[in-house]
């Protein structure tokens, strides 16, 4: 079994537009039409057999849309985690929304949504998470169009531990760009680390400094689809000298102990 726990697609209606905006600012080119079923289509060429598909409210007024259509993407192949805007006067209410609606998780992307992940501001928001059981997962590191000061370092993601009390995920084996502080803040500590977007991003002895210093049980395969496929996230794991109980792991075994599935 292969479970994606980092993918992306939206609406239909908006998807094209969507894709082409994200596209032009990261001059990257997606590998699916960022709809649903082109990812489910990806998910079978490539043998993926669940994704993660993770959402984000770039703005206040998005957060109901944003997570009734996550919520409406459901599926036996598809768990949606849904997205709350931390400036938004009733985040808190609407992470009780996305529970009642039994979404399994929470999305952030720090630079999109402009706060920094160890701002004081966010207590009562992770407070709210924990209390919920929700799975958080942070973009974390540099990302395409963006310029420092960055608003999810190895460094603010460790401070920003100490106030969750529920499974954290950092995306891009810990951080996009910055592996030497993954290394030096993350590793060793509770956080899992996905591997979105790591073939040819992340340096493969990075990769494997991370996985000799976190452990495999904390690694949760991830490609950060439509800007990455699966078939090549899949060759990095096979690169890594992993041996097959080590694989079988990051590839599901630590995501279904996460999701419960």
């Amino acid at each position: 079994m292969v479970i994606d726990f980092h993918t992306h697609c939206f609406p239909e209606k908006i998807a094209e537009r969507a894709i082409g905006k994200l596209s032009a600012t990261s001059g990257l080119m997606p590998y699916t039409d960022g709809t649903a079923e082109g990812l489910k289509k990806l998910m079978k060429q490539d043998g993926v057999d669940i994704s993660v598909v993770l959402s984000i409210a770039t703005n206040a007024t998005q957060q109901t849309s944003v997570n009734n259509f996550a919520k409406s993407i459901e599926s036996e192949t598809i768990v949606p985690f849904g997205s709350v805007y931390p400036d938004a006067e009733d985040a808190l209410n609407e992470l009780e929304r996305i529970h009642s609606m039994g979404l399994k998780g929470v999305k952030f992307h720090p630079e999109y949504q402009n706060f920094f992940v160890d701002d004081e501001k966010m207590k009562p928001i992770y407070k709210k998470i924990s209390e919920l059981g929700l799975i958080c997962v942070f973009h974390a590191g540099e990302d395409y169009g963006y310029m420092p000061p960055y608003h999810a370092t190895p460094k603010r993601l460790l401070r920003a531990l100490s106030w969750l009390d529920t499974p954290v995920v950092a995306a891009h084996w810990g951080s996009h760009g910055m592996g030497q502080d993954t290394l030096q803040y993350l590793c060793g500590t509770e956080i899992y680390i996905d591997t979105a977007f790591g073939y040819g991003t992340t340096p493969k002895p990075i990769q494997q400094a991370i996985l000799e210093k976190h452990g495999v049980e904390k690694i949760l395969f991830a490609t950060d689809c439509p800007w990455h496929a699966p078939a090549m996230e899949l060759f990095q794991i096979e690169s890594l000298g992993l041996s097959d109980e080590e694989k079988r792991q990051i590839k599901s075994g630590n995501a279904r102990r996460l999701l419960k599935i």
